[in-house]
């Protein structure tokens, strides 16, 4: 059996699963539709929130970037998982004690504001429409990859499905099937990192792996290390980019993960209080599994590429040949990932062989010189489909490959489903139901919702043909948008009776606009290529990148809040009472609907 028919086995056997669950447990009514009737278990909503919360950001891209630079992009790692335990610390508990449908409506009612409800949806659209531009890259790569078919065809197909599955689900539907997506993805992630580990280290446990000695006798990292400086890349291990800009990515990624719309809604889906901390706590067990291999997948790949493309012992025994890539069952996967236009090779000095080193390195440009190469002839390596090409990479069974396909498509259209389930509530629950038609009837508001996710999904399509990065960076900039919008707001909002509903709503418009407008200064206005004035290689402040700013954005959405309260009418007594009654653990333990 060919590889195409095998990946066609697993995708298609997965994706009847996720189909038929969503049948199974379609929504029947706006509760089922929007917090699946609060009737989920904390571990059945820890494992939806695992597969909700690990996106193709996680499962595709991450570890890529992780691969290419190393140390320095670990801050992924811990952004993203710290970010929970604020979460589950800060916010969760105390959200679902309040007892409403989404994070619009708490903010809503706690600022006692219809406009502070249309701008926190205003901000949760912008940061989720952003979030499903990333995801609909993963979607894309993932298959373009495994139907042998273009990127762009890949994306549209996955748009397709995507329709199929959330539109007709809710988060009834959504739960269900995102349990199974997490089975699915977290199977594909650690199977081939296992087989990979013993290949290279003997030790089955990728995370120790890591650490262990390659056959040699060498420690891998530092075997890595060795090989990366020898091409004249920066060494793996150690620490090159500028202290303050990792510092506000990491606290950017942690923050933006406390206040992302679609995480959060999960905790309006459990029984009781105690059960929003505990699925958090759960979450962050499943999480962990992957997070934990992620580092090891990233370094071992790499060096299996740099293996690869230098068969004979490094530079001295000479790069691998274009005959040898043509010819040899080992470099096939080259020639199948050629297709999606993803990677790609040119042999510029015409030698026959294929040099991979940094061009840009000068020690490197004077043994180029030297050697009678004309520059880095891997000419592209899309850092998202490390992880999908890994397994034939590493020579694996069929199987294996095929079950890859079927988790990166799990990861990519789980989080895609969740986020636009956020997206369409927002638009629906909050804008239509809450301001524009408050007499609209259940059939009504379902059909809106619906009509919202519709759309959300054919703009993000739209541009996720042209990404302003790879997945997990545009990914990172929703991140950063949610830190200087959403989360300021719901802190305020729990934790201070101070900050009114002037203060709350300039504050929210404040770290928006700042953030959005950053990033459009380097990604271009609406993520249009070539209308940018700056680069993330040379941003407009200092060394702070676009994807870092949302920390600052945070900064400026709490400063201008309390200025704004300051100088404005004090909260009314009956809300701080509210902000008490939501915060104090009184009463009994089901939700208070204020």
């Amino acid at each position: 059996m060919d590889q195409f028919t095998i990946n066609l086995l697993f995708v298609g056997a997965s994706f009847a699963l996720y189909i038929g669950i969503a049948i199974w447990a379609r929504a029947g009514s706006t509760s089922e539709f929007y917090a699946a009737g609060r009737g989920v278990h904390p571990v059945t909503n820890g494992m939806a929130t695992a597969a909700d919360w690990m996106s193709a950001a996680s499962f595709i891209s991450m570890a890529g970037l992780i691969a290419f630079t190393g140390y320095d992009n670990s801050t992924f790692l811990m952004g993203w998982t710290g970010g929970y335990v604020l979460l589950a610390l800060l916010l969760a508990p105390y959200l679902r004690k309040f007892g409403k449908f989404t994070v619009s409506e708490f903010i809503g009612d706690r600022f006692y504001s219809q406009t502070a409800r249309i701008v926190a949806v205003i901000c949760l659209i912008v940061a989720s429409v952003t979030y499903v531009i990333g995801q609909m890259t993963g979607v894309g790569v993932a298959f373009g990859r495994f139907l042998e078919v273009s990127n762009t065809t890949g994306l549209l197909i996955g748009a397709c499905v995507v329709f199929a599955y959330a539109v007709f689900g809710g988060m009834k539907g959504v739960t269900y099937t995102q349990v199974a997506q997490y089975c699915v993805l977290i199977t594909a992630y650690t199977i081939p990192a296992i087989f990979i580990s013993l290949q290279l280290t003997g030790n089955p446990i990728p995370a120790l792996g890591l650490f262990g000695d390659t056959a040699g006798g060498e420690p891998l990292l530092t075997k890595l290390d060795a090989i990366v400086a020898e091409l004249g890349f920066a060494e793996y291990t150690a620490h090159h980019s500028d202290t303050l800009n990792m510092v506000l990515f990491t606290l950017s990624l942690m923050i933006g993960t406390a206040g992302l719309p679609h995480v959060i809604m999960r905790f309006f889906t459990v029984p009781k209080v105690a059960d929003a901390r505990w699925s958090a706590g759960w979450a962050l067990v499943f999480i962990a599994l992957l997070y934990l291999t992620a580092p090891a997948v990233g370094a071992m790949a790499r060096l299996n590429i740099t293996d690869m493309m230098w068969p004979n012992g490094g530079i001295e025994g000479g790069a691998v040949t274009v005959e040898q890539i043509d010819n040899d069952q080992r470099y096939d996967w080259m020639a199948t990932w050629q297709k999606t236009g993803l990677l790609d090779w040119e042999d510029k000095n015409q030698d026959g062989k294929i040099q991979y080193y940094n061009d840009k390195s000068e020690a490197m440009q004077a043994l180029a010189e030297e050697k009678g190469w004309v520059g880095n002839e891997l000419t592209k390596f899309n850092r998202d489909i490390l992880v999908l090409a890994n397994p034939e990479i590493a020579n694996l069974p069929g199987w294996v490959i095929g079950l890859v396909a079927a988790g990166g498509l799990a990861a990519a259209l789980s989080t895609a489903a969740g986020l636009l389930l956020a997206i369409s509530s927002a638009v629906s629950h909050d804008l239509v139901k809450g301001a524009i038609n408050p007499s609209i009837s259940e059939k009504g508001e379902l059909l809106a919702a619906r009509i919202a996710m519709a759309v959300a999904i054919v703009v993000a399509t739209y541009l996720g043909l042209n990404p302003p990065g790879f997945a997990a960076q545009t990914v990172a900039l929703a991140f950063g948008l949610a830190a200087a919008s959403i989360f300021p707001a719901l802190m305020m909002g729990i934790f201070s009776t101070r900050i009114n509903n002037t203060g709350a709503v300039a504050g929210m418009l404040a770290g928006l606009t700042v953030t959005l407008v950053y990033i459009f200064l380097h990604k271009g206005w609406l993520f249009i290529p070539g209308t940018n004035s700056f680069t993330d290689a040379d941003p407009l402040l200092g060394p702070i990148k676009s994807t870092s700013f949302g920390a600052i954005g945070a900064m400026i959405n709490f400063g201008v809040a309390y200025v704004v309260s300051g100088m404005t009418k004090e909260t009314p007594p009956e809300i701080k009472e509210l902000v008490e009654s939501v915060r104090v653990p009184r009463g009994a333990a089901a939700a208070q609907d204020h």
